[in-house]
Formats: C-alpha cells, sequence, structure tokens
C-alpha cells in the first residue's frame, strides 16, 4: 500500500510539474529559459549564503572579543546568526533542487524531440549539443553540491556552540569558545571556496546557454 501511494504521489507532482512547464511554453517560455533563470537564482542564493557564513563568523568573532555587559546579548545575536545561516543553506539546497527538476525536464524533451528528426544530419547535430549540454551541466551541479556539502558541517559546528553558550552563559565559556574559533573560520573558509567555485560555474553555463 505504502509503495502505491508513493508512485501515486509522484504521478501527480509529475503531472503538476508537466502542466507548469506548459503553461510557461504557451507564454513563450522554454524549459532552457526556466533552466538559466533557475541556475542564476541558485547563483543568488549563494551569493547570499556566503555573505550570511561571512557575517555568522564576523558575529563569532565579536564574541571572542567580549568583554562585557550583557552575555545573553551576545548569544542572542550569535543564535540569530546560527538561524540565519541555516534557513541560507536551506534555501541554496532547494534552488538546487529545483534546478536539477527542470534540467532532467529539459534533457528528456530534447531526447524524444531528437527521435523525430528524419533527417540524419539534424538529428546528430541536436544530440550532439545535447550531450555537450548535459556534459557542462553536470560539471555544474557537482559545483553546485560540492558547495552545499561544505554547509552542514559549518552549521554543525555553530550549533554546538550556540548550545554550549546558551547553558554557560559566563565569561569562562568565552574562554572555551576561543578554540573552537580557528577551525570554524576554516570551514567558513572551505564553503565561500567552494561557493566562488560554483558562482563561477553558474556563470559560465548561463552565458553558454546564451549562446548556445
Amino acid at each position: 500500500m505504502k509503495t502505491l501511494l508513493i508512485v501515486a504521489l509522484f504521478g501527480v507532482l509529475s503531472s503538476c510539474q508537466t502542466a507548469y512547464y506548459a503553461a510557461w511554453e504557451k507564454l513563450g517560455i522554454e524549459k532552457r529559459d526556466i533552466l538559466v533563470d533557475r541556475v542564476e537564482d541558485a547563483k543568488d542564493s549563494q551569493e547570499e549564503a556566503q555573505q550570511q557564513f561571512s557575517s555568522a563568523l564576523e558575529e563569532f568573532s565579536h564574541l571572542l572579543n567580549f568583554d562585557g555587559g550583557e552575555l545573553q546579548d551576545v548569544y542572542e545575536e550569535l543564535k540569530d546568526q546560527y538561524e540565519a545561516s541555516d534557513a541560507a543553506a536551506a534555501d541554496v539546497t532547494k534552488r538546487i533542487d529545483k534546478v536539477e527538476s527542470v534540467a532532467e525536464a529539459l534533457f528528456d524533451e530534447w531526447r524524444e524531440e531528437a527521435d523525430k528528426y528524419t533527417n540524419a544530419t539534424f538529428k546528430r547535430d541536436s544530440l550532439r549539443q545535447l550531450k555537450d549540454t548535459q556534459r557542462r551541466y553536470k560539471s555544474l551541479v557537482s559545483a553546485m553540491r560540492r558547495a552545499e556539502s561544505k554547509m552542514a558541517p559549518v552549521l554543525s559546528t555553530l550549533q554546538d556552540n550556540v548550545l554550549y553558550l546558551k547553558h554557560n552563559l559566563n565569561a569562562s565559556a568565552i574562554g572555551a569558545l576561543q578554540g573552537e574559533f580557528k577551525g570554524i573560520k576554516q570551514e567558513i573558509g572551505q564553503l565561500i571556496n567552494e561557493m566562488n567555485k560554483a558562482i563561477s560555474a553558474s556563470n559560465k553555463f548561463i552565458s553558454s546557454m546564451e549562446t548556445q
């Protein structure tokens, strides 16, 4: 029964996606246009996530330089930064998922339409373009997913530090967290580096789709 429900749900979702793309096609917007837009959205999301994780690192640095005042306020600031980073990471994942969704639909349609050619030269050229686009797309998604994978360890470390500070609102807790800063800084640095690669790959992919 559970398997049947899953299959039925998948069918409904597929049907909804088909109707969604069909509606846009009636307006003259093809799947390749939607793919380019979604890659752009994913790139923007990654840039925003970069800024957010950098902001969280800056707040963590301020925490270590705490020199008096309400430690509760410092904790609240760090907690807000963690939650904002978590939300930014979730948005990045959602955007990448949407890229993959339309790309799969585009490539399926492309293969189906290539089979309709009666002109062998046209068909061969279409399949060649499809293969080249898939190759560039695969490189793009790999870069995006690599950057995405770097977010979870950073979030985990930030959460640990936020929870520790929550239950130890005293000056000695600051000293305990100082040893964590170097590791967090390194993790966020690696994350930003991978995101830069993904953003660069996004720009190249968008450019290639617009000139193809």
